[in-house]
């Protein structure tokens, strides 16, 4: 099966203006006759509550979180892009999608890539109408800083709290929608199952976490934007209450799943201290814009540092390994993650690692300190600086912050077409449970600006594509498909309690997440993921024969909670496992061990890269794979998108 992504005909940069004048409209009296759920209430769920309500639609919103001010958005350290070149430094709608293209290894769509570019120019104007308090020059203008894949300045940021900042605006939106009454609030509310009529997505089924109250809740339309996977690894930078559970959920009722091997590991995040940890911690790519990384260039200065018998000081600068500048001259510390990633892995396995487990390198402030004096350094870092002291109990002032990468955002998702609707007709999805954007790799500050752009200024427009087709009001909880559904919901969690079994839901987790960052992590090969895919049927039914559930489902139960996410997780992995096994390529977060560029090579004799490099395969992996649902312990079937380049022609990526 050849997928539809339905995008416009015509010039690229005409694409999405021209979309909208050609698509149908619903005029403002009869959006008031449609309803429409949304699922999550981050930066994409709750811009596009707030701006659906604010069109006249019927919304309701669900989130599992007390409040949409506890939505995982609020952890975005760094900032977010824009191609508003107030720096007139060279940027340009064209060089932001162009770094999107090449930092995404030539893997996603050109139509949805250029979109974004367009839309983010008016996601600022939006925020600073809101209020958000971004970072601003001496003069007032608004500030930019760098991240990583990219060579101006574009990111727009408040200190190290752009997420939370970017929230409170959308949180302030939504908040006056609701009190008009366009937005239903549901906190504390789980969704456990996608309801379908007629091939339709019509509802959902949810579990009220503070009461375990079952209910069913009719739609026109579903939009999802629950956030991505990260958390199948165990550690990660995400909250342990991020999950896959809604759009796994919707792709076990027919909705394709996209690219799950493309999965990011963020290269600055404070290293794992010890088997305690259900969580790793964060810390901005930002801090690259000033920090350099090294390690010593011998192993034996190393070894010393990790037992205590020398410090970073005491390493002469001849002596220093600052490798990212060295590989990567024109990019540097600011290399995209993928690449930084892979390279602190490979100086920590030479034996290089600074850390006391051998998983870290230096994050080195010293000379920018030197250059711009202590207070700047605090102006633009503060809060940062103090979380990483409270943490390690190091004061980054004073000596070098240790970082290792971590997995951190998965840019695969819920296949959608141009319209960001799935296959499962109905079902939208947004934000990081979607694939559309990033390829396979996401650059630095593109999260925050995707999620926006999906929820303030694509989705409003094309959710009318589908619900004019559509008679509202059409289907109600009364149809057979809500009660089968939220009878399969109900068998489930009886299923789960009734195991009364003697291993923890957290043992299985963590059993499971550590052997897929080892199969399917930063590197993969053709072995490890046929032992995963061995392993994890084994996982999983004893998980079905042995967990145990204390309490009852009657009521609130994070033991429960958890327990489903965890069950979810058991047979997503396979998924995510098949496709990077599928995936006989390296590409951006998915790096296969067996394809990478050697010294035989001529692309590496020419100068064009270097070894040890991904080795991408376009004349066979030039695609979207989006995987069907079969069964547990089967192969899901594959349907592919071929990616077509007008505009940019796939090249080696190469940041030298």
């Amino acid at each position: 099966m050849t997928l539809d992504s339905k995008i416009p005909a015509g010039p690229l940069a005409n694409k999405w203006t021209s979309h909208k004048v050609n698509s149908k409209l619903i005029n403002p009296a009869n959006k008031r006759k449609y309803k429409i759920i949304v699922v999550g209430s981050g930066l994409a769920g709750g811009s596009a509550a707030a701006t659906l309500s604010e069109l006249g639609y019927q919304v309701e919103c669900f989130c599992y979180q007390d409040s949409p001010r506890r939505a995982h958005s609020i952890a975005a350290q760094g900032g977010i892009n824009a191609a508003k070149n107030y720096q007139n430094d060279g940027d340009s709608v064209y060089r932001l999608f162009y770094d999107t293209i090449k930092g995404g290894d030539f893997r996603s769509r050109e139509a949805n890539v250029h979109r974004l570019a367009e839309v983010s120019t008016e996601i600022i104007d939006q925020c600073v109408a809101q209020g958000v308090p971004f970072a601003r020059e001496y003069g007032g203008l608004l500030d930019n800083r760098s991240f990583g894949g990219a060579q101006v300045k574009r990111t727009f940021y408040a200190r190290g709290q752009t997420g939370q900042q970017l929230l409170i605006g959308c949180y302030q939106a939504l908040e006056k929608e609701i009190q008009k009454g366009g937005v239903k609030m549901h906190p504390r509310t789980e969704m456990l199952d996608l309801v379908v009529v007629d091939g339709h997505a019509k509802g959902i089924v949810v579990r009220n976490l503070t009461t375990g109250e079952i209910t069913t809740h009719a739609a026109d339309a579903v939009i999802l934007a629950t956030g991505g996977y990260g958390n199948v690894f165990y550690l990660s930078t995400n909250a342990m209450g991020c999950n896959v559970m809604a759009a796994f959920r919707a792709h076990k009722r027919g909705a394709f799943f996209a690219n799950p091997c493309y999965t990011q590991i963020h290269p600055t995040c404070i290293p794992v201290s010890g088997d305690y940890q259900s969580k790793l911690t964060l810390m901005s790519e930002s801090l690259r814009n000033d920090g350099r990384i090294w390690v010593p260039k011998s192993a034996e200065d190393a070894q010393a540092i990790r037992e205590g018998k020398k410090t970073a000081a005491e390493i002469p600068e001849d002596e220093r390994d600052y490798y990212l500048e060295r590989k990567y001259p024109s990019f540097g510390n600011l290399s995209p993650r993928d690449i930084s990633s892979r390279s602190a892995k490979e100086v920590c396995d030479e034996g290089r690692g600074v850390a006391s487990t051998g998983l870290g390198v230096f994050l080195d402030f010293a000379d920018a300190i030197k250059r711009d004096g202590e207070d700047a350094i605090r102006a633009r870092y503060g809060n940062l600086f103090q979380m990483y002291e409270k943490i390690s109990g190091d004061d980054p002032y004073q000596v070098p912050m240790k970082i290792y990468p971590a997995v951190h955002y998965t840019m695969g998702g819920l296949w959608v077409d141009y319209n960001l609707m799935s296959n499962l007709p109905g079902l939208h999805v947004l934000g990081e449970a979607n694939f559309s954007d990033h390829g396979a790799n996401r650059l630095g500050a593109s999260a925050l600006m995707q999620g926006l752009a999906d929820g303030y200024f694509v989705i409003p427009s094309t959710i009318a594509v589908y619900l004019a087709e559509q008679k509202p009001g059409a289907v109600t909880t009364s149809h057979p498909a809500f009660k089968e559904a939220e009878n399969s919901v109900r068998d489930r969690l009886k299923s789960l309690m009734d195991i009364k079994g003697t291993r923890s839901v957290d043992s299985f987790h963590r059993e499971l997440g550590l052997l897929i960052w080892d199969k399917c992590g930063m590197a993969r090969d053709r072995e490890g993921l046929e032992e995963a895919l061995r392993r994890i049927p084994e996982i999983r039914n004893e998980f079905w024969t042995n967990v145990r559930i204390p309490g009852s489902a009657n009521g609130l139960n994070a033991e429960l909670e958890k327990a489903g996410r965890v069950a979810d997780f058991l047979e997503f992995a396979e998924v995510l496992c098949y496709d990077a096994l599928n995936r006989e390529e390296s590409c951006g977060g998915h790096f296969r061990s067996e394809h990478q560029f050697t010294e035989a090579d001529p692309e590496v004799q020419d100068g064009r890269t270097q070894p040890g490099e991904a080795k991408r395969h376009d004349d066979q992996f030039q695609y979207v794979a989006a995987w069907e649902h079969t069964a547990p312990g089967q192969a899901p079937v594959l349907h592919k998108e071929e990616l077509v380049f007008e505009e940019v022609k796939p090249s080696i990526r190469s940041y030298k």
